[in-house]
């Protein structure tokens, strides 16, 4: 009877041990972000939920196109989803109602409105990364505040899950950022 028992306390401890070990992986590697705000309309909306890898940064660097939730550089509490536009070394400028990448015009699909506050330029350095809501005359950005550090960078939006009727894969645009030398 004792061998018995010793083989379902084993069990127990190694089920408790694997689901454990689930959980501590997806935590690190998997979280959720609720939007709020304008800022990345028409693709992401207010009380939606997005899926947001974590480790989809370990070994390499967002691109261009990527979705990205990161803490906001003037305030670490607060935590922010935009596009990235821009990736170590490129020169991005922008015009009352154009963005250029390394001096290549982009066509942006997923924005409602072209639209800029200021026409600057801005050169960017290592481990720096230039975001934009794609709700570009409400969106509080790299054009405001300047390039984002990787360092704040919490990881890629890759779905919208909630609701459920909305549940989509998040569209990085590749197409839009081919021409672009990396």
């Amino acid at each position: 009877m004792s061998e018995k028992r010793a083989r379902l306390v084993r069990e127990a401890v190694e089920t408790v041990a694997v689901t454990l070990l689930i959980f501590i992986v997806i935590r690190f590697a998997v979280q959720s972000f609720r939007v709020d705000g304008p800022s990345m309309e028409p693709g992401l909306h207010t009380d939606e939920f997005v899926l947001v890898d974590k480790a989809a940064y370990f070994f390499s660097g967002p691109q261009r196109g990527d979705v990205i939730v990161f803490h906001y550089p003037l305030d670490t509490s607060r935590d922010f989803i935009k596009r990235v536009v821009g990736i170590p070394g490129d020169s991005i400028r922008t015009t009352s109602s154009d963005v250029f990448v390394d001096g290549q015009v982009l066509h942006e699909p997923y924005i409602s409105q072209s639209f800029n506050f200021v026409s600057q330029t801005w050169k960017l350095g290592p481990n720096q990364f230039f975001v934009m809501g794609d709700n570009r005359d409400n969106s509080l950005d790299s054009r405001t505040w300047g390039a984002l550090d990787k360092s704040y960078i919490i990881g890629k939006a890759v779905a919208v899950y909630w609701p459920i009727n909305q549940w989509e894969w998040i569209n990085t645009y590749t197409s839009v950022y081919a021409s672009i030398h990396t």
